[in-house]
């Protein structure tokens, strides 16, 4: 071969197919272990990426219809066993695996790439219990994204049909492989997005593989259960199994039976429970009732006799009738007398004036008898001072300089230039005369 090699004169093409037959028979099939890089996937649905170790990197690609069966989504970080053939690209004389099958290098890879998830959204604060929304008591509608083949889809009605009959509507997605994730997340914008959304939504899916179960992983379906505005009840694997949806949504349930129990309560239960409300509140109106019959009965005892209150009442009406009619006539009375009075006060008022007229008479009498004049006419005199004052003794006579005395028929004025001698027999001769006036 080696000799054929050399003796031979190749074009570029001839070698070029030449060594893409060699290194396709040589390697066939082989498995490579590796390290996912460069990872993008074209609009045509191939997956383009490298595969690396600590000293080289091998360029791969993984055709459409491939890539849709896998169980992982090829994605930079990733450490996976990649099964295929060795193959050459001719136009740009470069090799690369073409990618038949891919597992993950072991469940460790996997756990570390899902613990650096759960890490990434708990930092975002997707995962906090504040965005948790409550799951309604008895939804009218409950949306369910699942297959729509298989146990799940019916495990879920059955369960729900047992517990409390309501309207389902199934939103059929993959729940594994190529592209399971974006169609999970689409359905659950699509029931956000209806305008008679359902009230409560069920994400189940039956157990499996952590490979199985990672479209759940996923960040496109991660941010959509955070986004969406109708509770999210996840119901994925086995209870033992936990994925990162189980960690954003509102409520998760051990296994999609336990998703429909979560989802609706047990009507008969509802029923026994009403029936016993019912009763209670029946048995409590009776109690009330017989209650408040009591008290009235207690309050009758203590009302006398109606007819005896009723002929009390009248022999009351009778007394104040009676009354009344004496009040009447004595008033009829007064009035009479009143009558009688106005008509004797002219006589009355006639009386009182002349007995009136004759105490004026008297008075009149009695003040003339001590009048001035009168006192006068029985021969007295009134001296009187230089100041018109009375004189009522000798002490205050000493005092004036001069007199006036008055007479019933006149008046004198005497001075007091008298000789002390004259004066002194004039006192001698005074001291035998006393004039006085008498107050009126």
């Amino acid at each position: 071969m080696e000799n054929i090699l050399q003796d031979k004169e190749f074009t570029v093409s001839e070698i070029s197919y030449t060594i893409k037959s060699f290194v396709e028979t040589a390697f066939s099939k082989v498995k490579i272990r590796g390290e996912i890089s460069s990872c993008k996937r074209a609009d045509s649905g191939h997956y383009y990426l490298s595969l690396k170790d600590d000293n080289a990197v091998l360029s791969a690609v993984c055709w459409k219809g491939v890539a849709a069966n896998l169980k992982v989504k090829p994605e930079d970080g990733l450490e996976v066993i990649a099964t295929g053939k060795i193959t050459t690209y001719p136009g740009k004389s470069n090799y690369q695996l073409v990618i038949e099958q891919m597992e993950v290098a072991g469940q460790g890879a996997l756990l570390k790439l899902l613990e650096e998830r759960k890490k990434k959204f708990q930092e975002e604060g997707l995962f906090d219990q504040v965005h948790k929304k409550p799951i309604p008591f008895l939804p009218n509608t409950i949306g369910v994204i699942t297959s729509a083949s298989g146990a799940v889809i019916r495990d879920i009605i059955h369960r729900i049909t047992d517990r409390f009959p309501s309207h389902l509507l199934l939103w059929p997605t993959p729940v594994q492989g190529e592209g399971a994730a974006e169609k999970i997340a689409a359905a659950i914008e699509g029931f956000n997005n209806l305008p008679n959304k359902p009230d409560v939504l069920i994400v189940a899916r039956g157990g499996g593989s952590l490979e199985d179960l990672w479209c759940f992983n996923e960040e496109v379906v991660i941010r959509a259960v955070f986004a969406s505005k109708i509770p999210v009840i996840s119901a994925v694997g086995h209870e033992t199994d936990t994925m990162l949806i189980d960690y954003v949504s509102d409520l998760r349930a051990p296994t999609p039976t336990g998703a429909a129990e979560f989802a609706v309560p047990v009507k008969s239960e509802i029923q026994a429970g009403l029936l016993t409300s019912g009763s209670r509140l029946f048995n409590a109106i009776n109690r009330f009732i017989e209650n408040y019959k009591n008290k009235v009965e207690g309050l009758a005892r203590g009302i006398p006799n109606l007819n005896q209150i009723l002929l009390e009442s009248q022999q009351k009406l009778d007394d104040r009738i009676e009354r009344l009619n004496v009040s009447f006539k004595n008033l009829l009375l007064n009035k009479h007398n009143d009558i009688e009075r106005i008509s004797l006060r002219p006589y009355l008022i006639r009386n009182i004036l002349q007995k009136n007229q004759e105490n004026i008479t008297n008075l009149g009498i009695r003040l003339d008898s001590v009048s001035i004049d009168s006192v006068l006419k029985r021969g007295f005199a009134w001296v009187k001072d230089d100041q018109s004052q009375t004189i009522y003794n000798v002490s205050q006579a000493k005092k004036s300089s001069s007199f006036e005395i008055r007479f019933i028929d006149g008046s004198i004025k005497t001075s007091s230039s008298s000789t002390p001698t004259k004066r002194k027999k004039a006192d001698k001769k005074d001291e035998s005369l006393q004039t006085s006036l008498f107050d009126i």
